[in-house]
């Protein structure tokens, strides 16, 4: 793929889309012979999540936005899932949240950012008329954590950590949303954790089926911040998401990350489609519609890829 596209991505002035076809095409050589897409493959996560939903959208946009791209979405586990196959060379985009990346990034990172897009918060879903009230209430209780590889599950499993609930205090479950949400409605799970933006479609299908209480995590933030590093924030679920009493929780940034590989052109490609199509893709989910290329930098502990680098110097934000 890297053959088709060059380092000249790098000028301050987006590349024309003609050079795009020529790069594409790779028409230095090879006028006659058929040319495959380029692939450009997007980790995201539970087909009933924020990733999910965001990655479609984002798809169908290079898809129609930059010939001779071929992009397409892959379910995964989410963030942690996702950030071993950017780095592995076996998706070229994904989503991930900022507490599964490490504290500093390596000397030479093969997983690099294009935008901070949204923060995800942390829900804890229960019924309206079971007993958990507060996180101190999980103890004894049957909990999904999230699915093993996943954003969820490194949040939660310190979330416990630091409310001194981990090991066997509480009884952990490691499911998706999708099976979380299956599991509490048929009673074999108590709670469940879920870390996305808002809404997530997952809960908020449940929500319109069952009686929720989300419990609020808020007084978290800062034993989390103190245990793990100053990527957490508190951000408020109100009502109108789900219904359910307003709360206050744990959030933290999430990133589109890209292979460091990726060609400088494709890359500042994506992140001006991704940050001037900003109305299309909140069309999908109203968490896109969240960035701005003011935040969109803001990727510690990442470093910016040099194609988005370039298109964010070049614009000014």
């Amino acid at each position: 793929m890297s053959r088709h596209w060059s380092v000249r991505g790098r000028r301050r002035t987006a590349a024309p889309l003609a050079l795009l076809l020529l790069l594409v095409a790779g028409l230095s050589g090879c006028r006659d012979e058929p040319t495959e897409p380029v692939r450009i493959r997007i980790a995201t996560g539970s087909p009933t999540a924020v990733y999910h939903a965001f990655g479609q959208s984002l798809a169908a946009l290079l898809n129609r936005e930059l010939p001779g791209v071929q992009a397409s979405v892959e379910i995964t586990a989410a963030s942690a899932q996702n950030v071993r196959l950017v780095g592995s060379g076996q998706a070229e985009l994904g989503f991930t949240q900022a507490d599964v990346l490490p504290p500093r990034a390596p000397e030479h990172p093969a997983v690099l950012a294009v935008a901070r897009v949204y923060d995800d918060l942390l829900h804890l879903v229960t019924t309206a008329g079971g007993p958990v009230r507060t996180l101190a209430d999980l103890r004894g209780r049957r909990v999904s954590v999230g699915a093993d590889g996943s954003g969820t599950e490194v949040t939660a499993s310190r979330l416990l950590a630091v409310a001194q609930l981990g090991g066997d205090r509480v009884h952990q479950e490691h499911l998706g949303l999708d099976a979380s949400v299956t599991a509490l409605r048929a009673g074999r799970i108590d709670a469940f954790f879920f870390s996305g933006g808002l809404p997530v479609r997952g809960v908020t299908e449940l929500a319109g089926s069952t009686s929720l209480r989300m419990v609020d995590l808020g007084d978290w933030t800062e034993p989390l911040r103190r245990g793990y590093g100053q990527v957490y924030v508190t951000r408020d679920i109100p009502r109108s998401v789900y219904g359910a009493d307003p709360v206050s929780t744990v959030a933290n940034p999430n990133y589109l990350i890209a292979s460091a590989g990726l060609p400088a052109a494709l890359v500042r490609e994506v992140t001006r489609l991704l940050m001037e199509r900003r109305e299309e893709l909140a069309a999908a989910h109203p968490a896109a519609g969240r960035m701005s290329p003011r935040s969109a930098i803001v990727t510690t502990p990442l470093p910016l890829h040099p194609g988005a680098a370039d298109w964010y110097r070049a614009t000014k934000p």
